[in-house]
């Protein structure tokens, strides 16, 4: 089986950084950065200290308007998606990227997963809202960080049997870095009240 784990920015590789630790042997996951936001720092010591490799594909479509953004993002992940042929899509969050990949994946046939489905503001006037909304409609299972966002994809019909209440994978990262540091930082932390996580 093979899945490809999107990133547009990096708050979303913390995001992917514990699905890709996370994937067993038997899977091929690849990460696919859409470049959707560039950040200078992120160097090989970033993808170090996820404990994920570097992308295996870096599309780097930049800025622009939400509908520029958005038709270079799908333009690029369909000719990765028709190169790889992957079993499973997976995307994070509310930008621009999730909605583009979930799109292409959707239009040819790939199986979509969404982390942080079902999440809403019920604003309309926000591009996010648009953007997890319609990730939402086209996904095929829902990781879910939050009871509420269980709630809301059962109301827009969502079958329970695709819907998994997981927690927040940005907590997942937490533990993993508290069990990468020293015994003495963490004997320190146990010493702050209402600091029992080492």
């Amino acid at each position: 089986m093979k899945v490809l784990l999107v990133a547009g920015a990096r708050p979303n590789f913390m995001k992917i950084a514990p699905l890709y630790r996370a994937c067993p042997a038997n899977i091929t996951c690849k990460i696919v950065h859409t470049g959707q936001h560039y950040d200078t720092n992120m160097s090989q010591v970033f993808f170090d200290e996820l404990g994920i490799p570097e992308p295996q594909y870096n599309l780097g479509v930049g800025s622009g308007t939400h509908a520029e953004q958005t038709a270079k993002i799908m333009t690029a992940f369909e000719r990765v998606c028709d190169n790889e042929l992957p079993d499973l899509v997976i995307v994070v969050g509310d930008v621009n990227s999730t909605l583009s990949c979930a799109i292409v994946a959707k239009k040819n046939g790939i199986k979509l997963a969404h982390v942080e489905a079902g999440l809403r503001s019920f604003d309309m006037s926000m591009p996010e809202e648009i953007n997890r909304m319609v990730t939402d409609t086209l996904s095929d299972y829902f990781f879910v960080t939050e009871r509420a966002g269980v709630y809301n994809l059962m109301k827009e019909g969502k079958s329970t049997d695709v819907i998994h209440l997981v927690g927040d994978v940005m907590i997942d990262n937490l533990f993993y870095h508290i069990q990468i540091l020293s015994p003495a930082f963490c004997m320190k932390l146990q010493k702050v009240p209402h600091r029992h996580i080492c």
